[in-house]
C-alpha cells in the first residue's frame, strides 16, 4: 500500500479467477480495518449521546446529517483529502476506500448502540445504584453487556452493507479518471464493463466462500458467546453454539490468554475506576460549577455549528448560483421527491415481508444458526450483479426504467430491517415467551402484546438505517450500466451517478446536498418522533 503511485497510473487488474483469492483478501482487510474503526467510533459517539443530554441535542442531528450523505459524497471528499495526506503513494487511495466502507458501516452500529444504552431496563439500573457502581463500572458491567447482542447483529448487517457498496469503494473516480484498487469490488466493476457473465459467477462464488468463512470463524462464535448477556431469568431450551468457540475454550492457549487478558482488563478497570470515582466526587462536590461549564461549552458548540452552517451554506449557495442555473436546482429538488416516493414505498414493502420472517428467525436459535450465513450472503450481494438480467429484461420488453429499476433499491432496504428485527426478537426475554404460552396467548394477540412491542425499538432503528441505505442504493439502482448500455430512472440517485461518471463536481455536490436535506427532513419529522415513541412506550421495564 505504500508503493509509489501517480494518478495517471493504471493498477493491474485481471478477470482471471486465479487472482480472486488475492483480491478477496485485499477486500476483507479493508473491511476489517473499517469495522474496527466503526466500532471505536460507535462506542465513543453513542456513549456521549446516551450519557450526556446536552451532547445528545447536537450529536443526534449530526448523526442524521452524516447518515444522509451518500457514500459517493464521502468518497469524493475523502479521496482528495487522503491523496493530499499521502501524496505519491497508494496509501491515500487505500485509506479513501477504507473510509468509504467505514461510512457504510458506522451509522447503523452507532444507532444500535445508542438505542441499547438508553433502553437499559430500570430494574437493572436500580441494582447498579444499590451496589454503588461508579459511572465507569456501570458502563462496563451493565450498559455494554446489555448492548452486545443487538450490536453483533448490527455489526453483521454493517459488514454486509460494506460488501454491498464495495464496488463503489474500490472503483474510484477522481477528476474524471477511473481508478480500480485490487479487490472483489473492482473485479465486479471490470466484469460488468467487459460484459463477462463467467467473471460475475466467479465473483459470486468467491463472496459466498468468504461470507461462510467469516460467519463460521467470527460471527457465529461471537453470537454464541454473547448469549450470556441476554437479560432473562428462565433458561432457554436451545442455546446457540459454535464449534470454533468450543474449540477455543478447550485449548490450553486460550486459558493462558484468558489469564493474561483478565489481568490487563483488571488493571485498566482499577485505573479507570479510581479516575471515575474521583471525577464523580468532584462533579458532585462542584455540581453548580460543572453545570455552568457544561452550559457554556454547549452554547459555544451550538454557536460554532451555526457559524459553520451559515458560512458554508452561503459559500455553497454562491458556488451553485455561479455554476448551475436555478431551474436545474428546482429540477433536482423534483428528482429528490421521486426518489423519496420510492424509498417510502420500498420501506413499507420490506417491512411487510421481513418483519414476520425476522421474528420467526430471531425466536428460533436453531433456525438462526442455519439461515444466518445465507441471510448475510444475500445482504452482501451487490446490486451490480443483477445488472445483466435487469438490463436485458428491460431492453427486450421495452419496460419503463422508472418502475423496473426500483426493485434494485430494495437490496439496500430490506436487510437493515431484517437484521434489526432478528436482533430485537432474539433479545425478547424467554420469560415473556413462556408467560404467553402459559396463558395460551396466540395469533394476533401474541403479536400485539409481545412480538411487536418487543421488536419496536430495534425495528424503528432498522427503519431509520434502511431509509438511509435506500437513499444510498438509489445511486446504484437508478443509473445502471452493463457494457455500453446504460439505463436511467428519474431520480436524484441517477443525477448523482451521471454527474460522477462525467466528473462534474458542482452537480455531484448539488445532488449530495439536496439528497442530504431530504434525508434530514425525513429523519427529523418522521423517523425521530417514531423512534422516541417506540423507545419510551415499549421499554422492557
Amino acid at each position: 500500500m505504500t508503493i509509489p503511485y501517480t494518478m495517471t497510473q493504471t493498477l493491474p487488474l485481471s478477470l482471471d479467477p486465479v487472482n480472486l483469492p488475492y483480491y478477496a483478501l485485499r477486500t476483507v482487510l479493508r473491511m476489517f480495518f473499517a469495522l474496527i474503526i466503526a466500532l471505536i467510533f460507535s462506542f465513543i459517539y453513542a456513549s456521549l449521546a446516551a450519557k450526556n443530554k446536552r451532547a445528545e441535542l447536537f450529536l443526534l442531528p449530526l448523526l442524521d446529517i452524516l447518515q444522509s450523505v451518500p457514500i459517493l459524497g464521502f468518497l469524493s471528499i475523502g479521496v482528495v483529502g487522503f491523496i493530499s495526506f499521502f501524496p505519491g503513494s497508494l496509501l491515500g487511495l487505500e485509506c479513501a476506500s477504507i473510509f468509504a466502507i467505514f461510512t457504510s458501516q458506522a451509522w447503523n452500529m452507532t444507532f444500535s448502540l445508542y438505542q441499547s444504552f438508553i433502553s437499559v431496563p430500570k430494574e437493572l439500573t436500580e441494582v447498579a445504584t444499590v451496589y454503588h457502581l461508579s459511572p465507569w463500572r456501570r458502563y462496563l458491567r451493565l450498559d455494554v453487556p446489555y448492548a452486545v447482542p443487538q450490536l453483533l447483529w448490527n455489526s453483521m448487517m454493517s459488514v454486509s452493507s460494506g460488501w454491498f457498496f464495495v464496488v463503489a469503494s474500490e472503483a474510484i473516480t477522481v477528476s474524471g479518471h477511473s481508478i480500480m484498487l485490487p479487490g472483489v469490488g473492482s473485479y465486479i466493476a471490470l466484469a460488468a464493463k467487459e460484459q463477462s457473465p463467467d467473471a460475475i459467477l466467479y465473483a459470486i462464488l468467491t463472496m459466498l466462500i468468504v461470507i461462510l468463512l467469516y460467519d463460521q470463524l467470527l460471527f457465529r462464535p461471537l453470537l454464541a458467546w454473547s448469549d450470556k448477556f441476554k437479560a432473562e431469568l428462565t433458561a432457554r431450551n436451545a442455546i446457540p453454539s459454535s464449534w470454533v468457540l468450543t474449540m477455543i475454550r478447550r485449548s490450553v492457549l486460550f486459558c493462558v490468554f484468558d489469564v493474561v487478558w483478565s489481568g490487563i482488563l483488571n488493571f485498566f478497570d482499577s485505573m479507570l475506576e479510581a479516575l471515575s470515582v474521583k471525577n464523580y466526587g468532584i462533579a458532585k462536590k462542584h455540581n453548580e460549577l460543572a453545570m455552568m461549564t457544561t452550559k457554556i461549552l454547549s452554547y459555544a458548540f451550538l454557536l460554532f455549528f451555526i457559524f459553520i452552517f451559515v458560512y458554508y451554506g452561503f459559500e455553497a449557495y454562491s458556488y451553485f448560483v455561479e455554476k448551475i442555473a436555478f431551474e436545474e436546482i428546482q429540477h433536482v429538488i423534483f428528482l429528490g421527491s421521486l426518489t423519496l416516493i420510492r424509498v417510502v414505498i420500498l420501506c413499507g414493502l420490506a417491512s411487510l415481508i421481513w418483519v414476520p420472517i425476522g421474528v420467526m428467525i430471531g425466536l428460533n436459535s436453531r433456525l438462526t444458526s442455519k439461515l444466518q450465513p445465507w441471510v448475510q450472503f444475500m445482504a452482501a450481494f451487490p446490486a451490480n450483479l443483477f445488472f445483466p438480467v435487469i438490463v436485458a429484461v428491460i431492453v427486450q420488453h421495452h419496460l419503463n426504467p422508472d418502475i423496473w429499476l426500483s426493485p434494485l433499491m430494495i437490496l439496500g432496504t430490506q436487510w437493515y430491517i431484517l437484521f434489526n428485527v432478528i436482533g430485537g426478537a432474539a433479545s425478547i426475554p424467554f420469560d415473556f415467551q413462556e408467560l404467553t404460552k402459559n396463558f395460551h396467548v396466540k395469533g394476533w394477540l401474541q403479536w400485539k402484546r409481545l412480538y411487536l412491542p418487543g421488536i419496536a425499538p430495534a425495528y424503528v432503528t432498522g427503519l431509520i438505517t434502511a431509509a438511509g441505505g435506500s437513499w444510498n442504493a438509489s445511486i446504484v439502482a437508478e443509473y445502471v450500466s452493463w457494457g455500453d448500455q446504460t439505463l436511467e430512472a428519474q431520480g436524484i440517485g441517477a443525477y448523482i451517478a451521471a454527474a460522477t461518471a462525467r466528473g462534474d463536481q458542482p452537480r455531484i455536490l448539488l445532488g449530495v446536498l439536496i439528497l442530504s436535506i431530504y434525508v434530514l427532513i425525513l429523519n427529523r419529522l418522521l423517523w425521530r418522533p417514531l423512534y422516541v415513541y417506540a423507545i419510551t412506550r415499549y421499554r422492557l421495564d
